[in-house]
């Protein structure tokens, strides 16, 4: 199929032909049509699938037919929120690039900047918004927005802005929103809460699932090192001596981590920048161009900080730390092996760290390969994990069981065995509890008052 075939007007065509896109991909393919024709729309795809231009091209060509009046001025008639600013920087930049041959206008508002220059493009007015909800409703509290005219909605990657605590704001600032409009709703999983959201705001919507999240792409070679606790970056600094791998995406637990990470890969002349929430804005798009142009070797992330980096021609993914929620795995080792390019997955795994690699080796179906010639092995491998027992820090069912891409009951492996404590603790309180039958113990003689104020007299010296 092509986007003729689509319907897609001359004008976006000309801009997709001067972009290098020669046919849709299956998710643009599957929601374009349905969006043209104004339904709500219910995207279930992981990053690199090409949802943006999914929904970015009927928009574009939505309001491009629905010219607004000269006299009324330029209104907000479309806003896409994305839970990063990462992401709503790229997601501008696609924008500007399918509409530069329309008359559609777009900005985005994100926070970690001055307000200032954001406060001026909106006055000179948009006709799209794409925005972060913290910043967005900020700016809505200060009245500098208005968003009574919005026509379409788009909620990008909506289960990451659960985890990240926005969805309430979500919540705040659709009231500001006609309740007539067109939505449409992208999540990568859909725990109950993005469910219970899913069916109060989409009406009769198309449905479309591109690549469940169990799924990882076969072009991805992946493998994983099981690593003696405290050589992870020892294992790493190895790995990097391969001139081979030109560009490297590390994925660490915590910000701290980046940082400690990119300062020991300095001392060994290795170029790489750190990109995380602690980070202003202006140094992670400075960190994320580096990357991008090649004069920074590796770029060491955090998971939220990574939302919006498109990079087609990432070597390697190395996960520093492994994911406690399985999907986040998929998620992470996608971001290589894209526009038909092969990719590399690495991953570390220390002792504590096998219930997360059983885990994620469930939701895939399939044993990631170990790679055993190297200087740091695990010296003890837990009988468990040999024999292919269930993780018991887990709380995520069998992937036979667990439907593709819903997400484990907790959110990290202190959760699970908060959780576990607490059931065992209220199987135990339902038990008859034997009385005891030790002998309570006397009290101390009691002391002089003379002595009383000698010890007190002294202690106040």
């Amino acid at each position: 199929m092509t986007f003729q075939e689509l319907n897609i007007i001359p004008p976006i065509l000309k801009a997709l032909s001067k972009e290098g896109y020669t046919s849709p991909t299956p998710i643009q393919e599957q929601s374009i049509p349905g969006v043209l024709a104004g339904r709500d729309l219910l995207g279930c795809a992981q990053t690199g699938t090409g949802k943006t231009a999914a929904f970015s091209l009927p928009i574009i060509q939505l309001l491009s037919e629905q010219t607004s009046s000269v006299s009324t001025g330029r209104r907000i008639r479309s806003l896409i929120l994305t839970p990063t600013r990462e992401l709503a920087l790229q997601i501008d930049e696609n924008i500007k690039a399918y509409s530069q041959f329309t008359n559609i206008r777009c900005t985005a508002i994100v926070g970690g900047v001055s307000q200032k220059a954001q406060e001026r493009a909106l006055h000179q007015g948009a006709d799209i918004l794409i925005a972060t909800p913290g910043r967005l409703l900020d700016l809505l509290n200060q009245k500098r927005v208005d968003l009574q005219f919005v026509k379409i909605l788009v909620l990008d990657e909506a289960d990451r802005m659960l985890d990240m605590g926005f969805i309430h704001d979500v919540k705040r600032i659709i009231t500001k929103m006609p309740a007539k409009k067109q939505t449409l709703f992208f999540s990568a999983t859909m725990p109950p809460e993005i469910d219970k959201m899913v069916k109060s705001l989409l009406v009769n919507p198309v449905k479309v699932e591109i690549t469940p999240v169990s799924s990882t792409v076969d072009r991805i070679e992946q493998s994983v090192y099981l690593l003696e606790m405290g050589n992870k970056q020892n294992q790493l600094n190895l790995l990097l001596e391969d001139k081979s791998i030109v560009s490297a995406l590390v994925f660490t637990r915590t910000k701290r981590g980046a940082d400690r990470v990119t300062k020991d890969l300095a001392k060994i002349n290795v170029s790489a920048q750190a990109i995380h929430g602690n980070k202003s804005q202006n140094d992670r798009q400075n960190a994320l161009r580096n990357f991008k142009s090649g004069a920074t070797r590796v770029l060491v992330a955090t998971d939220i900080a990574a939302r919006g980096i498109d990079i087609d021609e990432l070597s390697h993914v190395i996960n520093f730390n492994l994911p406690n929620i399985p999907e986040t795995y998929v998620h992470r080792i996608g971001r290589t092996g894209r526009a038909g390019l092969s990719g590399t997955a690495i991953s570390f795994c220390e002792v504590d760290e096998l219930p997360f690699l059983k885990d994620i080796e469930k939701l895939i179906g399939k044993t990631i390969p170990e790679v055993k010639d190297h200087p740091y092995p695990m010296k003890r491998i837990p009988q468990s994990f040999k024999s292919g027992q269930p993780s018991k820090s887990s709380n995520s069912k069998p992937a036979s069981s667990r439907p593709a891409g819903s997400r484990p009951a907790s959110s990290n492996a202190a959760a699970s065995t908060k959780s576990a404590s607490a059931r065992s603790a209220s199987a135990r309180s339902e038990q008859p509890k034997p009385k005891l039958q030790t002998k309570a113990k006397a009290n101390p003689p009691r002391k002089p008052k003379s002595e009383w104020f000698k010890k007190e007299s002294k202690a106040s010296r």
